[in-house]
């Protein structure tokens, strides 16, 4: 069964996604299970988890609405307000939904890049490892140093890399050496996964196979292919290509796997890391 282990559903009209305005015109309307369907049909991909898009209770709230009607959702990253005295209880609260996994700060919008080293956190923590769930981390590579501290803090918080770290692909060399260094430096911790997700996002337009495979490497050699899973980051991807290219690119660059390594990146390793 493949699994894409990233993807998006939204409702601009809901009101509470600050970075979707009607600028982005490729994504501004209501993308639903629907949408996805046929182009999941054709990549052969039987079910998704669902990433949080608003720093909302409230998205958090619509996302497990959907899933709990939508077969093909697997599980449901959310948002809590991780620092409020109440994130334990809330936590505890939306653990009792089957279908939710774990939470995404969205790190890569906030004023401070070192929001995650602050130890304040550790009461929501507790209530993640509790309950057995996850944490999506939404980096860039200048984020890398406050979420290593954050990681040695909790061994046993299970912690997945979305999107590869965003690496700087659209600027050639300017600033690779960096991201690779801190990409490998968060890879020696074995409790860290990496999302191959979000690359073609990263590109400039034109993107091939070419393009992306040298950062494709780089996860797959300090990773490993047992703690890497494919994601699509749909809708977001139509910005700078298309679910069956990304899907059919990946799989090109994968083609020198094993078929057990390969099961495992599109499917499996999604469904040990989240517990679906």
């Amino acid at each position: 069964m493949q699994i894409d282990a990233h993807q998006h559903y939204w409702n601009p009209e809901r009101g509470d996604y600050g970075w979707l305005t009607p600028d982005l015109a490729p994504l501004y309307r209501t993308f639903g299970p629907d949408d996805l369907a046929p182009l999941r049909e054709r990549a052969g991909v039987s079910r998704t988890v669902v990433v949080q898009a608003a720093a909302t209770v409230g998205e958090t709230r619509y996302l497990l609405d959907l899933a709990r009607e939508e077969a093909s959702i697997a599980g449901v990253v959310g948002w809590v307000p991780m620092l409020d005295a109440d994130a334990p209880a809330l936590i505890a609260e939306l653990a009792h939904e089957p279908k939710f996994k774990g939470v995404r700060p969205m790190l890569q919008d906030l004023p401070d890049d070192n929001w995650i080293a602050n130890p304040a956190l550790k009461p929501a923590v507790d209530a993640l490892i509790a309950h057995d769930l996850a944490f999506d981390a939404l980096i860039f590579t200048r984020h890398i140093d406050a979420l290593a501290t954050f990681i040695e803090r909790f061994p046993t918080l299970r912690v997945v890399i979305d999107h590869g770290a965003k690496p700087p692909i659209r600027d050639g060399n300017a600033g690779c050496d960096a991201w690779a260094e801190g990409i490998t430096r968060l890879a020696q911790y074995p409790h860290v996964h990496c999302k191959l997700s979000g690359l073609a996002t990263e590109a400039a337009q034109g993107w091939t196979e070419t393009t992306l495979r040298p950062y494709v490497d780089h996860l797959l050699a300090v990773f490993g292919p047992q703690r890497l899973m494919w994601g699509s980051d749909w809708p977001v991807l139509n910005l700078n290509g298309d679910y069956l290219l990304w899907h059919s690119v990946a799989t090109q660059l994968l083609a020198a796997l094993s078929e057990d390594e390969r099961t495992g990146v599109f499917g499996g390793n999604a469904t040990a890391f989240y517990r679906l």
